[in-house]
């Protein structure tokens, strides 16, 4: 984190907390919910039961991922889709399945506006100051326009199936250019390594909804920034073989894992 983020951060939450009041934020009375483990995700588990139909009973904002890996699944007002690795975005239909997703009701208690270009480092380090404990769930989103995202989808898989990293190894990125769009996901705690992703986990689609992707790295020129804390956690752990009989802590996850999200 550079010092010019910090100061910007700092700058910025001083000005909303003298406004608005003083930490800690209000925790929501929503809870995370959650289909398998991302040490599923890692190992190679590509399959759930899980039908988006299903999932959307536990929350209409969040991100994941569908059965194969065939793409990045986003999530927000009432409308999702699937962003596939050919650089598409399609609506998803109920049918359709997951085998990791993670979603809430967003209930934000922050909404600011961003008036000044900022780094997806700058946006963290702010979002760090209003929310400083990292012991709790954060609900994230952005909406704006920005300068630049790249992202990256994953290309579907088939069986047999390859542990993720050597499925990410080919996957495509994209870079969007002066685009107006959403960012949405979580800041999840250190201690949920390999239950779910410590730190950020973001998804981006376009207001025209042509085209998106899991974040790798974003400048906003501006926006508006939404965010809540969530206590609760739910978990469904996937009954099939492949979950059944996967190492899901192997001794490099947490490597593992944050290469996966690089």
């Amino acid at each position: 984190m550079t010092a010019a983020s910090c100061g910007c951060a700092e700058h910025i939450a001083a000005s909303y907390l003298a406004r608005n009041g003083t930490l800690p934020l209000p925790i929501g009375d929503g809870e995370i919910y959650q289909t398998s483990l991302m040490s599923g995700l890692i190992a190679g588990v590509y399959e759930g039961d899980t039908t988006l139909g299903e999932l959307f009973t536990h929350g209409d904002f969040g991100l994941g991922t569908f059965n194969d890996l065939d793409g990045e699944l986003i999530a927000f007002d009432q409308h999702s889709h699937q962003l596939r690795a050919d650089g598409s975005a399609t609506p998803t239909r109920p049918e359709q399945k997951t085998p990791f997703a993670v979603v809430t009701w967003f209930k934000p208690s922050v909404d600011l506006p961003l008036e000044q270009p900022m780094s997806g480092e700058e946006v963290e380090a702010l979002i760090n100051r209003l929310a400083p404990s990292a012991n709790l769930f954060c609900a994230i989103r952005v909406d704006g326009e920005f300068e630049r995202v790249r992202t990256r989808t994953v290309p579907r898989q088939e069986r047999p199936y390859k542990p993720m990293l050597e499925a990410i190894a080919e996957q495509p990125t994209f870079d969007f250019n002066e685009t107006r769009g959403t960012l949405i996901g979580f800041r999840s705690p250190p201690y949920v390594q390999g239950v779910n992703v410590a730190g950020y986990h973001i998804h981006y689609i376009t207001d025209q909804r042509d085209g998106g992707g899991h974040v790798l790295e974003y400048r906003l020129k501006r926006g508006r920034l939404q965010l809540g804390l969530v206590s609760k956690l739910k978990i469904e752990l996937p009954q099939n073989q492949d979950f059944l009989s996967a190492d899901l802590f192997p001794a490099d996850l947490d490597a593992a894992i944050r290469q996966a999200e690089a």
